[in-house]
């Protein structure tokens, strides 16, 4: 269902993911007029579930969607799909945010609600990405249960595996540290990982290797190899900024370290007027819940603020 794009909007929401969808929720439960725009490219579509949402646990990412796309609708938002090819700010007018998509429609909006996502950079080794999000993952909150007890590889790249890898092993007897590109752990981490039961494999990891479309393990440098069931990864996370660049949004290093997001306040209000973000954009940890109750609050937040300049501008006229 592809909806016609209006002129005017008092927010437009820019993703329509589990964060941009809660945010036009209760924008539109707020009696505002909001439209979601929806390039169709989830971060979580590889994967077969969410997990850890309360009343939809394991809950298909597709149906999901579809699920909050109706939601949205059923209280007067409409959800447009297409790329947002441009957003620049004119204020000109009482509506300064211009959107322009992809096929040449624009709109323009008193608000944006910037809820885009993120991409994970994998590392370059051959055969990994086919497996992404299957068995091949990186957030055990989100997959640990269902690779529990089974044979799981942390392929290290940065400073960060050793805690990684002690996660997991809350979730499976049998998990193995592969230093991979990384430093080897320090004796501190050495030691709570054999505490825990954590093996470590020196070696870089040349090819992960699979068989009737089930991951089984990793080739070394030396060809010496390594069976696996699953194998956990850090990617390196970059919050979509392409289309909401020229709004001067500011983008800065995540304080975890691994990789960049868009700066904004507890409330999601970034350093533009006007402009509110939430879900990983901003929170490269977010997790479908986390990013749905972001999405939330900042758009309660812009209800404060659109009700404010109302009151306001009624006072002066």
């Amino acid at each position: 269902m592809n909806e016609t794009l209006d002129k005017t909007y008092d927010v437009l929401v820019i993703g329509g993911g589990a964060a941009g969808l809660s945010g036009a929720l209760t924008l539109a439960r707020a009696r505002w007029k909001v439209a979601v725009l929806d390039a169709g490219e989830p971060r979580n579509a590889p994967a077969a579930g969410v997990h850890g949402l309360l009343g939809r646990e394991g809950v298909g990412p597709a149906e999901l969607v579809t699920t909050g796309r109706a939601e949205v609708r059923g209280y007067g938002g409409q959800v447009v799909d297409g790329r947002v090819a441009q957003v620049v700010r004119d204020d000109g007018g009482t509506h300064p945010f211009v959107v322009t998509l992809d096929d040449g429609r624009v709109a323009r909006a008193r608000r944006l609600l910037v809820a885009t996502g993120l991409l994970d950079e994998l590392p370059d080794v051959p055969g990994l990405a086919a497996r992404w999000g299957r068995d091949v993952l990186h957030c055990p909150f989100c997959h640990g249960y269902e690779v529990r007890d089974q044979r799981i590889g942390i392929l290290a790249t940065g400073p960060h595996a050793a805690r990684q890898a002690l996660l997991f092993s809350q979730w499976s007897g049998q998990v193995v540290l592969l230093t991979h590109t990384a430093p080897a752990p320090s004796d501190e981490d050495a030691a709570k990982l054999a505490a825990r039961g954590v093996a470590i494999v020196s070696g870089t990891v040349r090819q992960v290797t699979a068989e009737e479309d089930r991951l089984t393990g990793v080739v070394l440098a030396d060809g010496s190899t390594v069976a696996l069931d699953a194998l956990a990864v850090a990617t390196t996370m970059r919050a979509r900024t392409d289309v909401v660049g020229q709004l001067g949004l500011e983008v800065a290093p995540h304080p975890s370290g691994q990789g960049d997001h868009l700066v904004a306040d507890e409330t999601g209000r970034t350093s533009v007027p006007g402009v509110w973000v939430a879900g990983n954009a901003s929170n490269l940890a977010a997790q479908v819940s986390t990013a749905a109750a972001e999405g939330a609050w900042a758009a309660a937040q812009i209800t404060f603020d659109l009700v404010e300049a109302d009151a306001v501008a009624a006072v002066r006229t």
